[in-house]
């Protein structure tokens, strides 16, 4: 019995010793569609997100100048489940605000100088302003 245990860990251990390796090739931004890219604008500080007919709510964005991605606090009243929102990043395909499970919870595209335009993945229309 003993003898087994001691191959199985043998094994198993050998089995693992790949995940381990540094070599693995990273994935690239490029490859999902869209790359990382610094916003038109800083967007630190405060936004309103809004939606015709289900509200609006202030949310803060955390980032440093240039930036392509950083944090959210959103205030109370939030449309949708927006109340959610913790990250967002912006790429070569706009503005998105993810969850907090890392969802994407909308995708936004530059609307003029401190606006942003998009569809939620359900078709809601959101407007995030200054």
């Amino acid at each position: 019995m003993a003898r087994t245990a001691a191959l199985a860990t043998v094994l198993v251990t050998t089995l693992l010793a790949g995940c381990w390796s540094t070599d693995r090739p990273v994935a690239e931004s490029a490859s999902m569609g869209s790359v990382a890219a610094a916003p038109p604008i800083n967007l630190a500080g405060r936004w309103t997100l809004s939606s015709t007919g289900s509200g609006s709510c202030t949310m803060t964005f955390g980032a440093q100048p240039e930036a392509s991605e950083g944090t959210i606090a959103p205030a109370g009243g939030c449309p949708f489940n927006f109340f959610t929102s913790r990250k967002w990043s912006y790429t070569t395909t706009g503005l998105t605000i993810r969850d907090h499970n890392a969802l994407a919870l909308v995708q936004l595209v530059p609307a003029g100088s401190d606006r942003f335009e998009g569809k939620t993945s359900a078709g809601q229309d959101v407007v995030l302003s200054r």
